[in-house]
């Protein structure tokens, strides 16, 4: 005879509540954001089409590549238009890494809650199966030690 399994199946998953949702806050917070970002790439692109001669396609593209962290995809001429895409490349570097931060993070926050509970709840059921072994086995070894030995010589 084989022992039982000391951990119960696990049961069916049921759907957690939606606790988290993304607030109407944090929403607005996205949109400003996003707002920055938009606002960002027109006056890089405006900046560099007046102070660099870029025609608007290659300033839009430069200041894209700026904003991406990807760098300067082509060599400026005037030092004010280096100096204005220096600046330009930690404004919207910022204002990108906002965005992503204020779009993604409630959504992020929201499944590190929900995958928490149900970490939580997975060592709750372990912990009461643990509980309802060791209960048995106490029972057992009490039950053991209550039986009379034989007597006879001990190895």
């Amino acid at each position: 005879m084989s022992a039982p399994d000391p951990l119960p199946a696990p049961a069916a998953r049921t759907p957690l509540p939606r606790r988290y949702r993304v607030s109407p806050a944090a929403k607005r917070r996205a949109i400003y954001a996003l707002i920055a970002v938009a606002g960002a790439e027109v006056v890089g692109t405006i900046g560099l089409h007046l102070i660099e001669n870029a025609s608007w396609i290659n300033a839009f593209y430069f200041e894209s590549m700026l904003a991406t962290g990807q760098g300067p995809p082509f060599p400026l001429v005037t030092n004010a238009g280096k100096i204005f895409a220096s600046i330009m490349a930690y404004v919207s570097v910022g204002s990108v890494l906002t965005a992503l931060f204020f779009a993604v993070g409630p959504i992020v926050a929201r499944f590190w809650h929900e995958s928490l509970d149900r970490i939580e709840e997975d060592v709750r059921r372990i912990e009461h199966g643990a509980r309802a072994e060791i209960a048995r086995l106490e029972e057992e070894l009490h039950h053991h030690r209550s039986e009379p030995h034989p007597p006879g010589p001990r190895n």
